[in-house]
């Protein structure tokens, strides 16, 4: 085909069965497709029959970009995949609270207007023994929102050993930045004493920053204060300590802070995720000082960074299952991903390496999520071929599996009991 011979977007479009597409939706895949059609001409290429290539172009076009998929990688809070996976209680309150209208800022008691951030508020004191909590839409808003509102225009001291990057360049420091407070370091990148905070403080002083190193360990010559010996510097010098737990966990894994554990020892403020360790969506929580949390749910940024109803409402799902703590490493499926036995993983991989013909492998899975970063799980894993890694993106879901040593590996521990099936299929589907 010469380039005099392409149609023009109207000759084209009226062509069937286009006539049958929403006539807008036609007339931008037209043009996509004859744009493409031009420089495979100019190529030397055939661009073949135009008409179904515009079909493909709208079907492509009106897709949802954003879609299920399956984790084979065996990290388990894998950001780009999304991070936890909701509990169905989750899943139920959002469908509940989101099919209709909902009593998100009105109070059923006084027949008034009320607060979004009332229907935690409680629940959050019970769980972690704080005074009062908030809940915003991420922790680095957290973090931010609590510098802002405590310490705009004054410093805060942070160690040297905690001024972190974690995923997508985001750092300490320039949170610090954005929120009005001046940044002083203490301490080295390795060892930071309580006695380092207590000669720093001044004036100037609105607050020490306790920074957990969530993606990372600094290992051999190192120390670092307790949070009971940060307590009684603060103590002392009349400030808040703010601690920042990043994943924050109500249940025990490895060296992951509890919540409770940093509010019992006398934090004033302490922030965390939704979305890692305590297996909800993604949203920031503060708890701490009833005082401090109310200069947080005042200040001007507050609004900007409050969380919609679907986030409260899948938060609030997955924080009643902590009533039981046994209920919530059962239904919470990165908590029961994390604790599950190996036993069961191999089963799983087993089944589906008899569906595939696959080969068994031992492999560890991790947490992910800057959670729990020097600690691996042992996993087992399903090989196959090379190749399959990038034809297994292309399924419907995509599998998202990892190259290891020219194959492609399946881990067990991330693809649920009821994505084995699914999995041997989309193998099948690239072979």
């Amino acid at each position: 085909m010469e380039l005099r011979q392409l149609p023009s977007v109207d000759e084209l479009v009226r062509a069937e069965p286009l006539v049958r597409l929403p006539h807008a939706a036609a007339v931008a895949a037209a043009r996509e497709t004859l744009a493409r059609a031009r420089e495979e001409i100019g190529a030397g290429h055939d661009p073949g029959d135009l008409v179904d290539r515009v079909l493909e172009a709208a079907a492509r076009r009106s897709a949802p970009r954003l879609v299920r998929a399956v984790n084979a990688t065996g990290i388990v809070l894998h950001t780009n995949l999304g991070r936890a996976p909701l509990a169905a209680a989750a899943l139920g309150r959002i469908a509940e609270v989101a099919g209709g209208y909902s009593n998100l800022e009105y109070d059923l008691v006084v027949g008034e207007r009320g607060s979004r951030h009332d229907h935690l508020a409680a629940l959050l004191r019970r769980l972690t023994g704080a005074e009062d909590a908030l809940v915003v839409n991420n922790n680095a808003a957290a973090v931010l929102l609590a510098l802002a509102a405590v310490a705009e225009d004054r410093e805060v001291i942070v160690s040297r050993g905690e001024l972190i990057e974690i995923g997508d360049g985001f750092r300490i420091p320039d949170v610090l930045a954005r929120s009005g407070a001046r940044l002083r370091e203490v301490g080295t990148t390795n060892r930071t004493r309580a006695a380092d905070y207590e000669a720093t403080v001044g004036p100037e002083t609105a607050a020490i920053l306790r920074v957990h190193q969530s993606n990372f360990r600094v290992v051999g010559f190192t120390e670092r204060p307790s949070l009971a010996q940060l307590v009684q510097v603060t103590t002392r010098a009349g400030v808040p300590l703010i601690d920042d737990l990043g994943s924050g966990s109500f249940v025990s894994f490895g060296d992951e802070p509890l919540v409770p554990d940093s509010i019992a020892a006398g934090a004033d403020l302490v922030t965390f995720s939704g979305d890692k360790l305590l297996g909800g969506p993604q949203a920031g929580i503060v708890c701490g000082r009833a005082e401090l949390v109310g200069r947080l749910r005042r200040h001007p940024l507050q609004r900007a960074l409050r969380p919609d109803k679907l986030t409260l409402a899948a938060l609030e799902g997955t924080l009643l299952l902590y009533a039981d703590p046994e209920r919530a490493l059962r239904e919470i499926p990165a908590l029961r991903m994390l604790r599950e036995r190996l036993a069961d993983v191999r089963a799983r991989a087993e089944r589906l390496a008899v569906l595939i013909g696959g080969e068994v492998v031992e492999t560890s899975a991790r947490a992910g999520g800057g959670a729990l970063p020097l600690q691996d799980f042992p996993s087992v894993a399903v090989a196959v071929e090379l190749a399959l890694a990038a034809a297994l993106r292309d399924t419907d879901p995509p599998v998202i599996a990892f190259v290891r040593d020219d194959r492609t590996l399946l881990d067990a521990r991330t693809i649920a009991d009821g994505e084995v099936e699914l999995v041997a299929a989309a193998v099948r589907s690239c072979r």
